[in-house]
């Protein structure tokens, strides 16, 4: 990481002077802001292959956070009047990333730079009202402070109500509405990756630092955005119900547009016909932005919002995308899995800062449980729980199998999984209803637990494991049978569904046989 140089004075006056004309629109005008934010680039980055490398300099923490607002309000983005207007956004998520790759965000101090409104309160309109009193507070610098609407009562720090807000609305729009989906996909993602490295690095920090004081991950910003507000039983559930919004009306009502009127669009030229094409900014396309009307205040509705994918893609397409669309697509199903296992790390380290993790487990599981076999595949499978760490991944699936078994399966001894925990405890059982699909999701829970435990401690191939595959493979099949004949009966249940057992089953008799046979490859 590079070391930095505050530059406060003189970056101040390139922000002000630049973005600021009184005389002109509210919002960045048509002056040079694009050659603004090079500059902020070239500051941060001119001495970087220098030998040794020199200093960066930093914007001060309120530029940080304006660039952040820059990158994704929405006339930057999805009402940009010109590709100039629209090229600020894309240079100040491109200023962000550079700050995160060459600075690091400790360094850096995003943990001030990205913090949602605590100075001023603000009512539920979004009117702002100064705290008054012994409640009264000033910015930390106001030498520093930028009067400028997007830096103030515009900026998403002020007009979200916290993080968890964000994300809610973020994911609402990956299925609801795609166009703003493809901005605020590029910012959660950026703000996702400043969570996992400020977490990184102060662990790291801990470990070095041995002696009894506050945990350097006390300090991180994902404590700082759950420690916002109360941390009660309904903020934990609140907040892993933005990680799993699925734009029903229910989750857009609890996690609304950031910006008022936000999804409305410019008015579209001549008959309206035009080519839709996908935003690429490495590839210089920018997508359909720029066929808007030139006036600022032409606007269309808010187009009719995307129905939410409904969960039920056939089992057997081979289309990863029909079964990624509930969660809005593989890339925000990718984002969703990193913020649970960032509140998994929060949570075994820190747990007097937002709640247990058999508590934390127990609000996944409301949320993972219920999900169609297609969609808890997702969640549950070998490649979903590498985002976790090991031993995170091994007690979430054993919270879902727990919930899942017949009654007749023995608790473990402990959290740790071994192979005769296996054997003991999970291989051999059925599901406590005659559901095929509870019966499917026990078997991918326990496909699952036998990859963790080959990849992180090995398998051993023993009479006693395959047996006990053998048992369970068969106790599932038989019990799944039922289904249909009784009140065992899961909703869903049919042939869609029985493909996802067998399939699961054949899998894990396909594990068990590859051990074998690379023991006896071994032993030769």
């Amino acid at each position: 990481m590079s070391s930095v140089s505050n530059a406060s004075s003189t970056l101040r006056k390139v922000f002000v002077s630049v973005f600021a004309d009184p005389g002109k629109s509210p919002y960045l005008m048509d002056s040079p802001d694009a050659p603004a934010l090079n500059l902020l680039i070239s500051l941060l980055t001119i001495g970087t292959t220098s030998t040794p490398p020199r200093p960066a300099f930093l914007a001060p923490a309120q530029q940080i956070a304006l660039a952040a607002t820059l990158a994704i309000h929405p006339s930057l983005t999805t009402r940009a009047q010109s590709e100039d207007t629209l090229q600020v956004s894309v240079l100040a998520i491109r200023y962000l990333r550079l700050v995160l790759h060459l600075v690091g965000p400790v360094n850096g101090k995003l943990q001030d730079a990205l913090a949602f409104s605590t100075v001023e309160t603000f009512s539920r309109r979004g009117a702002r009202r100064r705290t008054t009193g012994d409640g009264a507070s000033t910015p930390k610098d106001d030498m520093n402070t930028l009067d400028l609407k997007l830096a103030n009562t515009d900026s998403v720090w002020v007009n979200a109500q916290d993080f968890w807000h964000v994300v809610g609305w973020a994911f609402n729009c990956s299925l609801l509405h795609p166009r703003r989906w493809e901005r605020w996909g590029l910012w959660l993602q950026y703000m996702i990756d400043v969570l996992d490295q400020d977490w990184t690095s102060r662990a790291h920090m801990q470990e070095q630092d041995s002696d009894d004081g506050e945990d350097a991950r006390q300090g991180s910003i994902i404590v700082q955005y759950l420690s916002k507000n109360d941390t009660t039983a309904r903020q934990e559930r609140r907040i892993v119900r933005a990680i799993f919004a699925d734009g029903s009306q229910k989750s857009a009502a609890e996690f609304p547009e950031v910006w008022r009127n936000e999804t409305k669009e410019r008015k579209k030229e001549n008959d309206g016909k035009k080519i839709e094409t996908k935003l690429d900014i490495a590839a210089d396309n920018w997508g359909d932005y720029m066929n808007g009307a030139s006036s600022s205040s032409d606007l269309e509705g808010s187009p009719p919002p995307q129905s939410p994918s409904k969960p039920t893609p056939k089992s057997g397409s081979t289309d990863i995308s029909d079964i990624t669309a509930p969660f809005g697509g593989s890339e925000s199903l990718i984002l969703r899995l990193r913020l649970l296992s960032l509140l998994s790390s929060v949570c075994a380290f820190l747990p007097h800062t937002f709640t247990s993790l058999p508590t934390l487990y127990d609000v996944f599981l409301e949320h993972i449980r219920p999900l169609p076999l297609p969609q808890f595949f997702l969640i549950v499978s070998p490649s979903s729980m590498q985002h976790f760490h090991p031993a995170a991944a091994s007690c979430i699936m054993q919270v879902i199998l727990r919930s899942l078994l017949a009654s007749a399966a023995p608790l473990p001894r402990c959290d740790d999984v071994t192979q005769e925990t296996l054997e003991r405890c999970y291989l051999p059982y059925p599901a406590n209803t005659g559901s095929i699909s509870d019966n499917a999701k026990v078997s991918l829970c326990v496909e699952t637990l036998l990859r963790l435990l080959q990849k992180h401690i090995g398998l051993e191939w023993s009479e006693t494991l395959q047996d006990k595959v053998e048992k369970g493979i068969e106790a599932r099949e038989q019990k799944a049978k039922k289904a249909g004949k009784g009140k065992g009966k899961g909703k869903g249940d049919g042939e869609d569904e029985r493909v996802w057992l067998r399939g699961s089953a054949g899998r894990i008799s396909g594990l068990v046989e590859l051990v074998k046979n690379q023991q006896e490859a071994m032993e030769e």
